[in-house]
């Protein structure tokens, strides 16, 4: 199954959330930034504090960003989860979006793969219908994030832009 701009969007399924209560699924009326991420990852880390912006600016708005370590390395799970948690205590004692935590690849199996996106950081945004309506880097967001809160970015020109030059490049 291909996964683009306009699909509905895949099930959330980690293995432990780390921070934040578990989300089961996407409520209607919400808008959600699912990015994927690791600890490794310079430019992943780079995009944290302004994730930690974006949910600050936008929570009254119904937003609520989500990050999904889906690459982490580790002898065993509960050794890779430990790692994670204890950087993310280190480095983000003040975080304040969920953090779901998924060492078999299952995101991965219905994101990322689907989606043609091979490198992170990756951000998908799900849409107040459940729908994606972006895929790329959180350095877009500042743009998208407005437009798909207030219902415009759907039928809006960067939208259908983003959505081919995605397509052109996988």
């Amino acid at each position: 199954m291909e996964l683009r701009m306009g699909s509905p969007a895949p099930a959330i399924k980690v293995e432990n959330w780390l921070r934040g209560e578990p989300l089961t699924n996407f409520r209607p009326g919400k808008v959600y930034l699912v990015e994927f991420w690791a600890t490794w990852c310079g430019p992943c880390v780079d995009a944290m504090p302004h994730l930690i912006e974006l949910q600050e600016k936008y929570e009254g708005s119904g937003f609520e960003a989500v990050g999904v370590a889906a690459c982490e390395q580790g002898p065993t799970a509960d050794e890779a989860r430990t790692n994670v948690d204890a950087w993310l205590t280190e480095k983000f004692p003040n975080l304040n979006y969920r953090i779901g935590f998924d060492y078999i690849g299952e995101m991965n199996k219905l994101w990322m793969d689907p989606s043609s996106s091979i490198g992170i950081p990756t951000s998908f945004v799900v849409d107040r219908d459940g729908h994606i309506a972006f895929i790329g880097h959180p350095a877009e967001l500042d743009d998208v994030l407005p437009k798909v809160l207030n219902g415009s970015w759907r039928s809006s020109y960067e939208a259908k832009a983003a959505d081919a030059k995605r397509i052109a490049h996988n």
